[in-house]
C-alpha cells in the first residue's frame, strides 16, 4: 500500500466456545461497523472501490493457527485484503463453563484488530 487512507480499530470477544475466528470477525465488524465513507472513492485510482487496499492486522491470544482466514477477509466488501496475525489479544477466565456453548474450558478469547485502508 503507497497511500494509507486512514486506520480503524476495534475488538471482539468470543465468550464461550474458544472460537478464535469468532472473536476475529467480531474484531473487525467492530472497527468497521460505525463508518460511513461516502468519499472514499474520489481518492482510489479510477475512483473504483476494488482499487483499495485493506490490511487488517489481528493481535490473537491463543490458536493463532486456527483463524479462518477466508472468514475474515469476507467481512470486507470491497478491495483487495490481507490478512496479518500476531501474539496480543487476551484469553482471560469467564467464570463459567457451559457445555451447551460447546466450551473447551472456562477461557474467553479477546481479538484486537487494526485495520488500515489505501490503496
Amino acid at each position: 500500500m503507497d497511500h494509507l487512507l486512514f486506520i480503524e480499530t476495534g475488538f471482539g470477544i468470543d465468550v464461550h466456545g474458544q472460537d478464535v475466528t469468532c472473536a476475529a470477525v467480531r474484531a473487525v465488524r467492530d472497527a468497521i461497523h460505525r463508518n460511513s465513507m461516502p468519499g472514499i472513492s474520489r481518492f482510489l485510482p479510477d475512483h473504483d472501490l476494488n482499487k483499495m487496499e485493506v490490511t487488517i492486522r489481528l493481535a490473537v491470544p491463543k490458536d493463532k493457527e486456527r483463524v479462518a482466514i477466508e472468514k475474515v477477509k469476507a467481512e470486507i466488501p470491497y478491495g483487495t485484503v490481507h490478512v496479518e496475525l500476531m501474539d496480543g489479544g487476551m484469553a482471560t477466565p469467564s467464570g463459567i463453563v457451559l457445555k451447551d456453548k460447546h466450551d473447551k474450558n472456562d477461557l474467553m478469547y479477546i481479538v484486537n484488530a487494526s485495520i488500515e485502508v489505501g490503496y
